[in-house]
């Protein structure tokens, strides 16, 4: 019997032979400790592979049941250890590894010449591989016994199949991520034309068009020095008026002019005339020969220092101008808006239309129906408010509207919506001074818009030690504070005594989506739903209110959430059962004041009444009111700040169910933003003759 390695066979003999001889030659033989040792190493010398013979040996007959059991044979190994004793181990055949395998002298004489080639090392197929010590030939391991591998004619059937299936998935995956990258470069290029297209290539000369890293910082050079020779022609000019250099001055006063209109409107070197260059130039040798003779190092850093105070007070001065001319024409009535009453009225009272009532009375007491309520004198506005929410409501005829307006206004107001009458809602129109209920007697704000201070306050606002206040007093003298209109909102349980639940509009705000949801969030026992406006340490109540008052800072938090009116939903009930209206009596009553001993005088004051506690206006005194009893709504409902800035989220005001243009620019005024000015015109009715009468246009 021999044992047979790689499809050959040796016989004990030669493979103990083999053995005596590596241990004898081998340059450094290593000493196994143990038995188990040398098995582990001889798995590691002949790595395994498939036999080819073995596959179809059952075909040929070659496996005999006489055959002794080759699980279980002692093979005896003899070598020479590293100090030259010879040693002798045991090695069972089943700790062998499975490329072993026994061959009997039966077997074919073929297969024992293809081994004994294999061992003395002289095969020369051309698929063998083979590897040595000193790597210098790779036919042979570093013990001289051939290892091959099968050639791809020797592998199994199912195992080619497997290489051409992995061959072909590698070489779809391979085409399919190089579409991939083709698509990925269309899409990048397709991009960068579109963003190509957008840019504006007009300002070569201040920027880089295509890397910010790569921008020019001297780019503006030339503008910024023609501006830095003017201010110096300018303090040299008036050094050389005072030195009697009437010549120098008149050349600098020359110079100066004539770069001042080179440099127009400019605002980069790309910008300037052409011949802004030589304007320098010329510049530069004027204010050469101005330094020649009158340069003086304190003198000139005193001219300097006077002229940036002057600049500093002539800035301060246009900072109040523009102020108080941004607020006078925000609350001035443009024409078209002044025409709309005027001819609504003039139809209102010709036609007869005082006699004519709105359809749907009883709906008006429903508190199953969606109630708003909307305090305005501007027709146009309101009108915009009650248009976008019945165009965005699902059940329009579900939906009321109470307006209330002054005197002035009412027949207005009323023609309008009778002429104009919104589809299946239900429109109320009143006159706030039909409210007998809502006097002095009841009303302490009534009685301090009464009071001659209030009067003075807002009707003096012309003189000049108002304006010298500064800008942030002038929006508080708007007159529409004196209008109840303004007030009303505080009594809304006695203005609409039947309802439970109602939602408050100001009428410059437009609505975007449904607002029937509103009905059905849990207000969780407040009574006040709003949105909060406070964004870290901004809009809190310390903006407010005065908190140097004690009767402020005893009371309230300063870093309590502010948050807006123009979409507030108020629980009617609640407001009834915790007095609401009550509370804003206390903080507009008036108390009794006490003057030291020796004056010996007393008497009633308004809490307010000098502006002690807010400023004027119905946001502070309703935070006030309602301190601890509201309700934050999410800040999708309610997107404020159309009518003072310009950089909002345009996706937070698209996906907003309300836009409130609160502050100066208003959208139906020509201060308005422009790029706002679409949300709201959406909904007006330039169509109507009485918009296209009085020339109101898009």
């Amino acid at each position: 019997m021999e044992a047979r390695f790689k499809g050959s066979f040796i016989s004990p003999t030669l493979l103990i032979f083999f053995f005596f001889f590596f241990f004898q030659v081998a340059p450094s033989p290593v000493e196994l400790s143990n038995v188990s040792s040398l098995r582990g190493e001889l798995k590691g010398l002949f790595p395994s592979y498939d036999c080819p013979q073995c596959i179809n040996r059952k075909e040929h007959g070659r496996i005999s049941a006489a055959r002794p059991d080759e699980k279980n044979i002692d093979i005896l190994v003899t070598y020479t250890d590293a100090n030259g004793a010879v040693r002798t181990r045991s090695i069972n055949s089943k700790d062998l590894s499975t490329s072993w395998v026994w061959r009997y002298p039966s077997d074919e004489d073929g297969d024992h010449k293809k081994t004994s080639k294999e061992v003395e090392g002289k095969s020369q197929k051309p698929d063998k591989l083979e590897g040595t010590i000193d790597h210098s030939n790779g036919n042979k391991n570093q013990f001289g016994v051939v290892v091959e591998h099968k050639s791809a004619s020797e592998l199994h059937p199912i195992k080619l199949k497997r290489q051409r299936l992995r061959n072909e998935r590698r070489e779809r995956r391979t085409a399919e991520l190089i579409e991939q990258d083709k698509e990925i470069e269309n899409q990048i290029q397709d991009a960068a034309v579109e963003r190509a297209k957008e840019l504006d290539t007009t300002s070569k000369g201040k920027y880089n068009i295509w890397r910010k890293e790569y921008e020019n910082p001297n780019s503006d050079s030339t503008l910024k020095l023609m501006r830095d020779q003017i201010i110096m022609a300018r303090a040299y000019a008036t050094i050389a008026k005072a030195k009697n250099e009437d010549s120098l001055y008149d050349s600098l006063i020359n110079h100066s002019r004539e770069s001042q209109l080179a440099i127009g409107e400019a605002t980069s070197d790309s910008e300037l005339q052409p011949s802004a260059l030589d304007r320098a130039k010329d510049m530069g040798h004027v204010l050469a020969a101005a330094k020649d003779q009158l340069y003086d190092c304190m003198t000139l850093a005193r001219k300097l220092r006077v002229m940036l105070q002057s600049a500093e007070t002539g800035l301060n001065m246009l900072k109040k101008r523009s102020g108080f001319l941004i607020q006078l024409a925000a609350k001035t009535v443009p024409r078209p808006l002044h025409c709309l009453p005027l001819l609504l009225t003039t139809d209102f009272f010709i036609r007869r239309y005082e006699e004519r009532e709105f359809p749907n009375k009883e709906k008006l007491e429903d508190p199953s129906l969606f109630h708003y309520a909307i305090f305005s004198d501007n027709v146009l506005a309101t009108s915009v408010v009650v248009n976008s929410t019945i165009l965005h409501a699902k059940e329009p005829e579900r939906h009321v509207f109470h307006i209330v307006t002054d005197k002035l206004n009412f027949p207005a107001m009323k023609m309008w919506f009778l002429v104009n009458p919104p589809a299946a809602a239900t429109i109320h129109v009143e006159n706030v001074d039909d409210f007998t209920w809502l006097n002095s007697t009841y009303c302490p704000v009534l009685r301090q818009l009464e009071s001659a201070r209030m009067i003075e306050y807002y009707f003096k606002a012309h003189q000049s030690n108002s304006l010298t206040s500064g800008t942030d007093n002038l929006k508080y003298r708007n007159p529409k504070y004196l209008s109840m209109l303004n007030h009303l909102r505080f009594y809304l349980p006695e203005v609409y005594p039947k309802l439970e639940k109602i939602l408050f509009l100001d009428d410059d705000i437009v609505v975007q989506k449904d607002l029937t949801p509103l009905w059905s969030v849990n207000l969780q026992g407040m009574v006040n739903g709003a949105v909060e406006t406070c964004k870290e340490s901004f809009h809190r109540f310390d903006k407010y209110l005065n908190f140097s008052n004690p009767k402020i800072s005893e009371n309230f938090d300063p870093n309590a959430c502010g948050w807006a009116f123009g979409m507030n939903v108020f629980d009617l009930k609640e407001w009834r059962r915790r007095n609401i209206t009550g509370i804003y009596h206390y903080w507009q009553e008036r108390e009794m004041y006490f003057l030291p001993p020796a004056i010996g005088v007393s008497g009633m004051i308004f809490k307010n009444e000098n502006r002690t506690l807010w400023k004027l206006g119905t946001l502070p005194p309703g935070l006030i009111t309602f301190y601890n009893l509201t309700h934050p709504l999410d800040r999708s409902w309610h997107v404020l700040g159309l009518g003072y800035d310009p950089a909002l989220n345009k996706t937070e005001i698209q996906n907003g169910a309300v836009v409130h243009y609160n502050g100066n620019y208003k959208p139906w005024l020509d201060l308005a933003i422009a790029k706002y000015k679409a949300y709201w015109s959406r909904y007006v009715m330039f169509n109507n003759s009485y918009l296209q009468l009085c020339n109101i246009r898009e």
